[in-house]
């Protein structure tokens, strides 16, 4: 949140800071941040949000901003407060976009040469095609390079180490061994599998960038609900525009109807309705007058209202949402931490490694040029091209079949959450329902027809809900509407008109549970016309393949406890009704209390923290923007069935995953006693090494064939 000032009181008199630490990249920098915060005196908590490149530390109040930014910058990590002027960050994948490109074509046309060389060209030929490598791939490797150069002269300027010391170790004595080759007209140069080292790294690096960055836009989508600003009116009766970060509590906002709270307040003139479905997920409007509370990010539909703000910028309600979204954010991969007790041992162990194998042939008598080839060979042979390729693969080939079948992967490391999940829980309206309040089928064959045309012609004059709906259904039937005069519309409480010189109206009933509408017409019955809103295409099957994969669903709604008790009698699900957007994610925090993986179905700014708090989530294409961006999967047709779906496919790359560890792991327990026992030249360690990981990838591709798992009880 760009609001988010670098120090905000916590309530157990320590403070929280806020730092942006632009050079983290990866888990291993995760880590070593909040390694470098816990340890500094007076610090309870650091936590590190990858994806916005934040740590979030807190600290007694004595504990000053500067000594918390010296204590990172020792660790290699410069670092500011957050706060309004600092731009956040730009995106993670466009620096690697064109060292990805430089690689990949720089390797292509390196391999054409090589290929000459492998097939036997000797003399002049092969120290032409060794001098041409070299010309194409010195360039490349220093351009596409410098993402793991810089990474590791950083890490080494400050006595520490990180995967990217080893990549640029091998990287730079493979360069410089092939140019020795290359100058002294050796026989083998190793320029290819350089570049194809280089690219491997990259794709990786990038398709895991690809996914943070999707991941981070939730918030912001979130913010651009909020209005810009608001009309002030002065108690002088001067009447000025001001930014909604200009407001404060006392002001009076002149509200137009069409227009968005800029600020939390009460009403104190006039009366109108308000579509709050951005907050609560609530689909009708609800009505407010003078004394009523209001929320910034609702939308009066009616008529002119002023305002008495209560609470503005950071403290209003859409805010807090925006912050609970944030702090949800930071809790969403417990398997960076894996990565990062990897990337601890990796780097210290390939060095040890290609550091005795060196030594130990330097003291069989192999000599110096023998020993730095096999040293260089084990570097690049123990390279994890196929580790680090085990899940952005797996996870992009799932992401594209999930995407033939409608569902949309935004964060591909949900994924493995979502493989975990053993409780679901489902927003109502808009989720599990289509969202749309459709009247009664029945009562509506019932009407005259008479009265039916007075009623499209009612409903016609008004922007509410139910009245659109009722204009869609009676028009789809091929009811005219009646001519009416006299029209007029009372905020809250309906249309009234005259027909024939009759009076007539369509106003809110005045004792009815759930949705409605009443026709009056003057002199004859009136007809009490009820709304519901209808579960979505397949609910019940897809409901029932969740129950099959051992994945328990309930309802966990902002709707009233009346629109609720439908759908719980239409699935025979539990529910809650009546949540706000804190208690959904309090209920969220409690089942994972209990031991379980959760994933939320939701489509509304007020599901945004249960989202963001879930395991995984999902959210309607028909969502608000929020939600969409706060979802880790996007299902973009009208079934139900995407939930199932997404749930299989998430299972069945889990296998895939744990598959392609297994492959890498033996790779590697297979080769590098070869690399170390000199059976293997560095050219054929880049060649065992891009073998590794093409079996990775092919591994991964079956995840794009049809799936066996999408059976009720498949993809366990």
């Amino acid at each position: 949140m760009t609001s988010t000032a670098h120090a905000e009181p916590s309530h157990d008199a320590e403070v929280t800071t806020v730092l942006v630490v632009p050079a983290m990249h990866c888990a291993g920098c995760m880590g070593k941040v909040e390694r470098a915060m816990a340890a500094v005196p007076g610090v309870s908590t650091a936590r590190v949000n990858l994806t916005a490149r934040q740590v979030s530390v807190a600290h007694a109040p004595a504990l000053k901003l500067p000594v918390l930014i010296e204590a990172l910058a020792a660790t290699g990590f410069a670092s500011q407060p957050l706060s309004d002027d600092i731009a956040q960050p730009t995106s993670a994948v466009k620096p690697l976009l064109a060292p990805l490109a430089v690689a990949g074509f720089a390797a292509m046309n390196v391999m054409l040469l090589s290929v000459s060389v492998w097939s036997g060209a000797a003399g002049p030929t092969r120290i032409v095609f060794h001098w041409l490598s070299a010309l194409i791939a010195v360039p490349a490797i220093a351009y596409a390079g410098r993402v793991f150069f810089t990474s590791a002269w950083a890490a080494l300027k400050h006595a520490r180490t990180n995967m990217d010391v080893p990549i640029s170790i091998g990287v730079l004595l493979a360069t410089g061994l092939s140019l020795y080759e290359t100058v002294t007209l050796g026989a083998e140069t190793y320029f290819d599998g350089t570049l194809m080292l280089l690219l491997f790294l990259l794709s990786g690096r990038a398709l895991d960038a690809s996914m943070r960055d999707r991941a981070r836009a939730g918030v912001d989508a979130l913010l651009r609900q909020a209005a810009t600003g608001a009309t002030i009116v002065g108690k002088d009766g001067a009447i000025q525009w001001l930014a909604a970060r200009e407001l404060v509590p006392g002001m009076v906002m002149r509200v137009a109807a069409g227009e968005r709270l800029a600020a939390d307040g009460d009403i104190i003139v006039g009366a109108s309705r308000f579509d709050r479905s951005l907050l609560t997920g609530e689909s009708a409007a609800i009505p407010a007058q003078t004394g009523d509370h209001v929320l910034a990010g609702t939308l009066n539909l009616a008529a002119s209202v002023d305002v008495k703000v209560a609470a503005a910028g950071a403290d209003t309600s859409l805010a807090e949402i925006a912050r609970l979204m944030a702090d949800a954010g930071q809790h969403r991969s417990a398997y960076v931490r894996i990565a990062d007790r990897a990337s601890r041992l990796y780097a210290p162990v390939v060095h040890t490694l290609a550091a005795l194998s060196f030594a130990g042939w330097m003291l069989t008598g192999a000599g110096l040029h023998q020993s730095l080839v096999i040293a260089i060979a084990v570097l690049i042979i123990t390279c994890p091209c196929a580790l680090g390729l085990a899940v952005p693969v797996a996870q992009v080939v799932a992401c594209g079949a999930l995407m033939r079948m409608g569902v949309m992967v935004k964060d591909g490391s949900a994924l493995e959450r979502m493989a975990a999940v053993t409780r679901i829980v489902i927003d109502k309206t808009g989720t599990l329902t289509v969202g749309r309040p459709l009247p009664d089928p029945a009562v509506l064959d019932a009407l005259p027809a008479d009265a039916a045309s007075v009623a499209l012609a009612l409903a016609s004059h008004s922007r509410h809900p139910l009245s659109r709906a009722l204009v869609e259904a009676l028009a789809a039937r091929g009811v005219l509407a009646a001519s009416l005069t006299d029209v007029s519309e009372e905020a809250g409480e309906g249309v009234r008109a005259t027909w024939n010189g009759v009076r007539i109206a369509l106003r809110r009933p005045e004792n009815a549970s759930g949705m409605a509408c009443v026709l009056d017409i003057a002199g004859r019955p009136t007809w009490l016309i009820p709304f519901a809103d209808r579960l979505r295409p397949d609910a019940a099957d897809a409901l029932s393949r969740l129950e099959a994969m051992r994945a328990e669903a309930s309802i966990l709604s902002g709707d009233n406890e009346a629109a609720v008790a439908e759908a719980v009698r239409a699935t025979g699900l539990s529910a809650i009704a009546a949540a706000t957007p804190a208690s959904k994610q309090s209920v969220i925090a409690a089942l994972q209390a209990q031991g379980h993986k959760v994933m939320m179905a939701g489509d509304g700014l007020n599901d945004g923290p249960a989202l963001a708090a879930a395991d995984a989530s999902i959210a309607p294409g028909t969502a608000s923007d929020v939600g969409r961006q706060a979802a880790d999967f996007v299902f973009l047709g009208a079934s139900l069935l995407a939930l199932p779906r997404a749930l299989a496919m998430a299972r069945a790359t889990r296998r895939v995953v744990r598959q392609n560890f297994v492959l890498a792991i033996g790779y590697n327990l297979l080769a590098v006693p070869l690399a170390i026992s000199g059976h293997v030249t560095p050219l054929i360690a880049a060649a065992a090494m891009s073998l590794s990981s093409l079996v990775v990838i092919g591994n991964s591709l079956r995840l794009a064939l049809p799936m066996r798992a999408m059976a009720p009880g498949g993809g366990q």
